[in-house]
């Protein structure tokens, strides 16, 4: 119960604090699962749940027993995160309409996307969020706006620096992610989502203004340090003790018919930071959402939270290292030998602390029977058999066999075909994870695109690399940016190795595929071809015919405000073509139509010009 002598400010925040402790009780089964997959993973193995699902370690049985860990998990997640790798898709942006403003919006979008890849290093924000969903099972992202990222745009009277802001993404584990409920799968549909971290209260002041104690955390379970008790230090899955951290809570509530526009609340240390409205329109039609994407390993059904791997590889692993392990110990007591001795003949406190040492002399009672060694043949042939066959279930239950291992059950297969159906196979148990991926990957586009069209209200300049890695800059405003339809570019989905791709590019290079209508290979056609084969950057030359399109196209928006000259050192045909493509795709005023058919005919008589010399 809350007291309710407590002001409104106060009874939010324990309310908050409450919510939160219903929702990390209601976990914590799911928190000590994903904390045994991070042990197996990182080779701790001897341990498992207890009764108060509490991580503890087992005991052996006999004091004599090894206890070896033959780690196959971290090498199947390893494969598994550098096949998810290759297969990076890259984002790109469909125009909503033949229409030159539509197309120059996506064009915009797409340089915007390019950007802020590089910026925040997505492809090393999607590693790390891949490790996460691989080992847990679910990672998260959180696609705010930084208004002290960017360039620098002035200096305040007191010399601090005034940014441009823009849009950052960052990977989250999901031990920080407390939904409502834990049955509802889908994140739009959660009525409420708690977000926990801990933050430095240096940190905490300097984005709130409030000045907390602070106290000693666990990273990775966001719980005070020595609370758990049942389980024991060396089984706790902790990436580093905080000191001086506090525990931030950020309740972010769903737009209803109390809170139209959402509701953002943080909490900290006791006290209030911040509430108000959700702060980003990032949804559908403008409305506010929560600024989190998921992304699963695999889904498990009714479940907020996806499953790993890990989960079913972990009883998999307990019988190898069992059999590595008792095969070992009859491997030892086939070479150290088991001495079988008469009660009393010989000093068996001796012979049990030295055993046999080469050369050792044996004295035994007189009369007595000397110590012999017990025959105990040969390891079971059973061993190698059940090695063999845990080795093979690892493979089908994991679905990251790897063919470079098994190289010689397709020796005989000589066709590229052959070979390529061999490795589809071998990849199709990722497809699933891979969908995952590229859906939260196009959800991540749109949440960027929507901030820039919130936040960039200051016309403000824009460096991305465009074709042949070359440096483009573009001026744009937020309300540029009306295109938000992301989509993924079709020869980055596909799974395949350079050398692979360089065949496709030649057969269809060699089906005249890239030709234009006059059979020939143009310059653009030219510096796609080496872009897929992987050598770009032997474009020295500029595109020529990309730059003079691109100028008709600027040319296209300006004129209709004013006049455009047209100069000599322009490619009349190109802009014969693109300014007649504009005339007929646009519904265009009258006075703005007869501005660039004057323009159009002006460039017609200097392409007759030149002609005629």
């Amino acid at each position: 119960m809350i007291d309710e002598k407590l002001t409104p400010e106060e009874r939010l925040v324990k309310e908050i604090e409450a919510d939160f402790e219903t929702r990390r009780s209601e976990r914590r089964l799911l928190d000590r699962t994903w904390e045994l997959n991070m042990n197996f993973v990182n080779g701790k193995q001897y341990c498992g749940l207890d009764v108060k699902g509490e991580i503890a370690e087992e005991d052996k049985d006999y004091y004599w027993q090894e206890r070896r860990v033959f780690n196959h998990i971290a090498s199947i997640i390893d494969t598994r995160l550098s096949k998810l790798s290759r297969i990076r898709p890259a984002l790109t942006v469909t125009p909503a309409s033949g229409e030159e403003s539509d197309r120059h919006s996506a064009c915009l979008a797409r340089a915007i996307l390019s950007a802020v890849e590089e910026e925040v290093d997505l492809d090393g924000v999607m590693n790390t969020a891949s490790i996460w969903s691989e080992v847990c099972g679910t990672a998260f992202y959180k696609v705010v706006w930084n208004a002290e990222g960017g360039a620098t745009v002035g200096v305040t009277e007191d010399g601090k620096k005034i940014k441009e802001g823009r849009a950052e993404v960052i990977a989250l584990s999901p031990f920080e992610i407390y939904p409502f409920s834990l049955a509802v799968e889908n994140i739009k549909d959660q009525p409420s989502i708690i977000h926990a971290k801990a933050l430095p209260v240096e940190e905490i002041y300097s984005m709130y203004g409030v000045k907390l104690v602070g106290r000693d955390v666990e990273e990775i379970t966001l719980s005070d340090y020595g609370k758990k008790d049942g389980c024991p230090p060396n089984m706790r899955e902790i990436t580093a003790l905080r000191h001086g951290f506090e525990l931030v809570l950020e309740r972010y509530v769903k737009p209803d018919a109390e809170y139209k526009d959402g509701r953002l609340t943080v909490v900290a240390g006791g006290k209030l930071l911040y509430d108000g409205a959700l702060p980003y329109i990032n949804g559908e039609d403008g409305e506010r959402e929560y600024p989190f994407v998921k992304q699963l390993s695999m889904p498990k059904a009714g479940s907020f939270f996806g499953t790993s791997v890990v989960e079913r590889l972990i009883p998999l692993q307990r019988a190898y290292n069992a059999v590595k392990n008792r095969k070992h110990e009859y491997l030892n007591r086939i070479a150290m030998g088991v001495l079988a001795v008469e009660d009393g003949s010989v000093d068996a406190d001796e012979l049990t602390d030295d055993g046999l040492v080469p050369g050792k002399v044996i004295v035994y009672r007189q009369g007595g029977k000397p110590p012999e060694m017990l025959t105990l043949g040969s390891v079971p042939s059973e061993f190698s058999e059940e090695e063999e066959n845990i080795l093979n279930e690892f493979n089908k239950v994991s679905g990251s066999g790897n063919l470079s291992e098994n190289a010689t059950s397709f020796a005989g297969i000589t066709s590229a075909t052959g070979l390529q159906l061999i490795i589809e196979q071998d990849d199709q148990r990722l497809s699933l994870t891979y969908g995952y991926m590229k859906r939260a990957l196009k959800t991540i586009g749109r949440h960027i695109l929507r901030l820039y069209r919130q936040f960039a209200s200051d016309l403000r300049l824009l460096k991305y690399a465009g074709k042949n890695n070359e440096l483009n800059l573009i001026y744009f405003k937020g309300s540029d940016v009306s295109s938000d339809d992301v989509t993924l570019e079709a020869d980055s989905e596909l799974n395949m190795t350079p050398a692979q791709r360089r065949t496709v590019v030649y057969e269809a290079l060699d089906r005249g595929l890239f030709n234009d209508e006059n059979g020939k290979l143009n310059e653009g056609a030219r510096g796609k071809i080496l872009e897929l084969l992987g050598y770009g950057s032997a474009m020295a030359g500029r595109n020529l015919d990309g730059l003079h399109r691109a100028r008709a196209g600027e040319e296209n928006l300006k004129m209709r405000t004013e006049d455009i000259e047209v100069k000599d050192y322009d490619n009349h045909l190109t802009h014969v073509t693109e300014h007649t493509a504009y005339l007929l795709s646009e519904n265009l005023e009258n006075s703005v139509e007869r501005r660039i058919y004057a323009h159009l005919l002006e460039h017609k008589r200097k392409l007759k010009e030149e002609n005629n010399d």
